[in-house]
């Protein structure tokens, strides 16, 4: 009940004005991610040891559920070229990346945390030979990785990341980072939790520590929109109202022409 409390104070504050700047959460995220002695941080970022995985398969079926996700969309659209190079946004402890990487020639996993880094690049060599290429941004300036990565990409993959960013109007420049990153034809497949028009599924604006999972949606039209003038098309979306983790995901199938 405390917490709840503390939410729908946060929220009201929120709906009356009172956000904090888009900088000030930024700062904060860039705390929260490097702090890995936070309990629940291994869990946020999927790691295969968080206590939310134990004794389950369920760290191997997200990754393997979001590869399905995209063959299927590239049946749709008839993508058939081989994936020369994947790019995770936020590719925490390899849960996608394990699925991904044995399919491409080289994966480039972008995160916040040089020790997601370092455990996403065990994983992958683990599970196959693909060259693992560590990527480490800061929150505040996500288009440094532009020039880090140096090159385009046929896959660019981001989940369980949108919910996190700092405010709605951050998601717009990690959409063009993604356009700017994909070969002309190439596909990206982005997951947001949507916003249903509900008092508590509106963004959050403030105060990151304390509900990192629920800082960012979107109402689902306005994010197919959003990518739109972002450079990219829309080509399906697929609603998963509720899984093991969370509730209210969509995931986009997006090309670049």
């Amino acid at each position: 009940m405390g917490g709840m409390g503390r939410e729908l104070l946060l929220r009201s504050m929120a709906r009356a004005g009172l956000t904090q700047p888009e900088s000030l959460i930024s700062a904060q995220s860039q705390q929260y991610w490097n702090d890995t002695g936070i309990a629940r941080w291994k869990a946020d970022s999927h790691w295969r040891d968080a206590t939310v995985f134990a004794e389950s398969d369920l760290w191997h079926q997200l990754g393997a559920r979001h590869l399905s996700m995209l063959e299927r969309g590239a049946r749709k659209v008839e993508f058939t070229r081989e994936w020369g190079r994947v790019v995770e946004w936020g590719c925490g402890g390899g849960a996608n990346a394990v699925h991904f990487a044995p399919r491409a020639k080289e994966f480039v996993g972008v995160d916040i945390s040089a020790e997601s880094l370092a455990e996403c690049g065990r994983q992958v060599a683990a599970h196959c030979d693909t060259p693992f290429r560590p990527v480490q941004v800061e929150v505040s300036y996500p288009e440094n990785a532009l020039s880090t990565i140096d090159g385009q990409c046929d896959i660019f993959l981001c989940c369980y990341v949108f919910e996190l960013i700092p405010t709605p109007e951050y998601g717009e420049r990690l959409l063009r980072i993604a356009r700017d990153l994909l070969a002309p034809g190439g596909l990206a497949l982005i997951q947001i939790k949507y916003d249903d028009g509900t008092f508590w599924t509106r963004p959050r604006r403030r105060s990151y520590r304390s509900g990192v999972a629920q800082m960012t949606t979107y109402p689902i039209a306005t994010f197919w929109e959003l990518a739109q003038r972002c450079g990219l098309i829309p080509e399906s979306v697929e609603l998963v109202p509720r899984n093991e983790l969370d509730s209210r995901y969509a995931y986009f199938l997006l090309s670049k022409p």
